[in-house]
């Protein structure tokens, strides 16, 4: 499902047109992007999702063409956890 079918769907379930669906999904992304930026907080979604940022801490890779170890910088990663209703909606029940 790309985002112009979410739209959709999401407009006709709540009822409401298309354009305000949209909006609302544009505002929803925005507020978990500046949410994870900030790293203060986690989100959750009771059920279903909890974003998180997360820091990685510096570490040795290699490269694996050439086999050369490489020095990976720390930095922050999002850490997105499924809940137990959308568990049990991909188990099918």
């Amino acid at each position: 499902m790309n985002r112009s079918e979410l739209v959709a769907a999401l407009s006709e379930r709540a009822e409401v047109p298309r354009k305000d669906a949209d909006a609302v999904l544009a505002a929803f992304a925005d507020t978990v992007g500046d949410t994870v930026a900030e790293g203060s907080e986690k989100i959750t979604i009771p059920g279903f999702l909890t974003f998180e940022r997360t820091h990685r801490a510096a570490r040795t890779a290699r490269n694996p063409q050439t086999g050369d170890p490489i020095e990976v910088p720390a930095g922050y990663s999002v850490k997105v956890s499924a809940g137990s209703k959308l568990k049990e909606a991909a188990k099918g029940k």
